[in-house]
């Protein structure tokens, strides 16, 4: 059984008359073990072979090759199918309906199937989606995850069919989106990503492509703990506010939340590896009287309905301004790189619809944020697309020539943040 801790980063003293109160709960796995280790796992790869994977061909030659990696490292036992992706979504291997177990012979059996992928066709993802439901649907109680890659925005399908699509495979499996590349649409993966508790990216060359498939199909075999939930419970007149997952991602989750009582609410998280991630949780409580202590919420981690780690949220009204005016470091650090995020993606969506000044004040101000907070990754990114000349000010100026692969790279990994650090 995998060992799960939470800790809570909160300053529980409220002035008189506050109601809201903000933590951060840091959750970390340890023991975990790898996929398949408490039941069965199954994996599906589709790839895009749509007509503009051949332009140029190097493209559709990375595609064969990253496939063949990602076969690889799948573990043996594993139920799996690859998935050939264009105006319809078209099995490669297994060659018969449903997935294949993982062994000497089937693996050797899909590599030479994906050697032989060819290119055509339009880009139709919501079909895909689909198709790959429908091979996870085979496979009850497993563990599930897929790898989605594309070059291009969707076309030969109505808008509403991927919408459809993501309904129907919510919770049945999570989803990492890859775009290679500069012609697909980020917010189109984003948007699978988000509802498939997966990841987005983009690889700007074909040859970075084999890669990128080893480290994702990697971490999804290092993944020994599926479906784990972030369960809160609030008392009689309180509001939860909002559960953001803060590191290593921003990712608002609130909307995720499914009521299973009249105060609790459950937030699925997706399958979990030896790893540490961070919530912030937001309620709002009724006013007590000064003096008075209130518990605000429970966090717990559940697995199987079984309770991992607990943590609690208080609340506590003060007239000690020493004490209610404290903000507390890691719910300062979380708030800040969630407005840079925000930042990022409301400054490049300026400047793609030409409101240069718009975006000129939004981008500095996402350049002061992760200069404020240490986000070296992001500043790096940031100063491919502006030209920062006091980070501290947040003074910038915008890039004229900026390539458009370096923007969607800042678009994608706006939601990467820092970890707070630690001070015993």
């Amino acid at each position: 059984m995998a060992d799960f801790t939470a800790e809570v980063f909160q300053n529980e003293y409220l002035p008189e008359g506050a109601t809201d109160t903000h933590a951060v709960v840091s959750v970390s796995c340890a023991n975990a073990g790898k996929a398949g280790t408490s039941g069965e796992v199954a994996e599906v790869i589709i790839i895009d072979t749509s007509g503009s994977m051949d332009m140029p061909p190097a493209k559709i030659a990375a595609a064969r090759r990253a496939a063949k990696v990602a076969i690889g490292e799948i573990v043996d036992g594993a139920w799996f199918a690859v998935l050939s992706g264009h105006s319809v979504a078209q099995m490669v291997y297994p060659t018969h309906p449903g997935m294949a177990k993982m062994s000497e012979i089937t693996r050797a059996e899909a590599l030479a199937k994906v050697g032989r992928l060819r290119s055509g066709g339009a880009t139709a993802i919501g079909a895909w989606i689909n198709a790959a439901t429908e091979l996870f649907e085979q496979t009850s109680g497993a563990q599930c995850h897929a790898i989605l890659l594309t070059d291009g925005k969707i076309e030969g399908e109505d808008s509403l069919v991927l919408t459809h699509a993501l309904r129907s495979a919510a919770g049945k499996f999570q989803c990492d989106c890859r775009g290679i590349g500069q012609d697909w649409v980020v917010e189109e993966l984003r948007e699978i990503s988000t509802a498939l508790l997966g990841t987005v990216d983009i690889v700007a060359k074909p040859e970075q492509l084999e890669a990128d498939f080893e480290d994702m199909m990697r971490t999804a075999m290092s993944r020994g703990v599926g479906d784990v939930r972030l369960r809160v419970w609030t008392p009689q007149g309180s509001e939860l506010l909002f559960v953001r997952q803060v590191a290593p991602a921003v990712e608002d989750i609130t909307s995720r939340g499914v009521q299973i009582s009249p105060l609790v609410r459950e937030f699925p998280t997706g399958a979990w590896s030896d790893e540490s991630r961070d919530f912030h949780v937001a309620v709002k409580v009724p006013v007590a009287p000064v003096g008075n202590e209130r518990l605000a919420a429970r966090v717990e981690l559940v697995v199987n309905d079984q309770v991992l780690a607990k943590s609690l949220v208080k609340a506590v009204w003060s007239t000690d301004t020493d004490l209610t005016t404290r903000i507390d470091p890691a719910v300062a650090h979380y708030t800040g790189q969630a407005q840079l995020a925000d930042a990022i993606r409301k400054g490049l969506a300026a400047r793609s619809a030409g409101d240069e000044r718009t975006a000129t004040v939004l981008l500095g101000e996402a350049a002061k944020l992760a200069h404020q907070s240490g986000n070296e990754n992001t500043t790096r990114l940031l100063a491919k697309v502006v030209d920062v000349v006091d980070a501290d000010a947040g003074t910038v100026r915008l890039k004229q020539n900026v390539e458009k692969t370096d923007e969607m790279a800042l678009d994608t990994r706006s939601t990467k943040t820092t970890r707070i650090r630690r001070t015993s």
